[in-house]
């Protein structure tokens, strides 16, 4: 059986199932109380994944954002927040984005096995580059992170990312939070995109929970046996 990390799914979605909308700027599908809580479960993470095209969309920091979750953290010896992992296919990333410059904690990338040598030369100086596979296979990459110690992991997207570890079978758990509006164009980015799923008519996902967050719903689905209820 593959030794993997506990992982996490967390994902705000339109009523229509997109991540974001066709402009140029960010689209908030969530508000300050459903963020506190996102802050909330990263500090139970050791790590955060995203892939390269949401580095590039959005830049985010992905660190943990409250001061005393940093410190409980580091009460027990852990750093302040998890570690940064992301995935992609030749490096085209800028080692000034938030995701390398933000944060005194390791950055992790994994790429293809052809693409080791030219992504450590871009990004060698901001982050550890780790060999992904040939091609790149989410489960390389969960059991390799297991072997350093990653025993939670928190995957926050975006579509390409969500569909790959979803149609692998690799999320125990998934938190779908919906905002209250539809996008309404298709050349936006959905939640996930084609594929062959493990849950469907048949084989219904199990609900675990309903949360209203003031104008956001969470849907909590418990997608593996290891699911932890708590």
């Amino acid at each position: 059986m593959l030794e993997r990390p506990y992982t996490l799914l967390s994902c705000g979605m339109s009523i229509d199932g997109y991540l974001d909308d066709a402009g140029p700027d960010r689209l908030l599908l969530s508000n300050d109380a459903d963020f506190d809580r996102v802050d909330e479960v990263r500090a139970t993470c050791d790590a955060i994944l995203v892939g390269a095209a949401t580095i590039r969309a959005d830049n985010p920091r992905l660190l943990v954002r409250a001061e005393h979750r940093r410190a409980a953290r580091e009460g027990r010896g852990l750093a302040s927040t998890p570690l940064k992992v992301t995935v992609t296919s030749q490096g085209s990333l800028d080692p000034s984005a938030q995701f390398f410059a933000a944060g005194d904690v390791e950055k992790l990338v994994y790429c293809p096995t052809p693409a080791v040598a030219s992504v450590s030369a871009r990004l060698g100086a901001v982050a550890t580059v780790a060999d992904g596979g040939d091609p790149v296979d989410v489960a390389v990459i969960v059991a390799d992170l297991a072997r350093r110690g990653v025993g939670r992991l928190m995957v926050e997207g975006g579509g390409t990312m969500h569909t790959q570890f979803l149609t692998s079978g690799l999320v125990d758990e998934l938190q779908l939070v919906v905002a209250p509006f539809f996008v309404g164009d298709s050349r936006a980015p959905r939640f996930v995109g084609d594929g062959k799923f493990g849950w469907g008519p048949t084989h219904r996902a199990v609900l675990a929970s309903v949360r209203q967050i003031g104008d956001v719903v969470l849907l909590r689905y418990a997608l593996s046996d290891r699911f932890v209820a708590a």
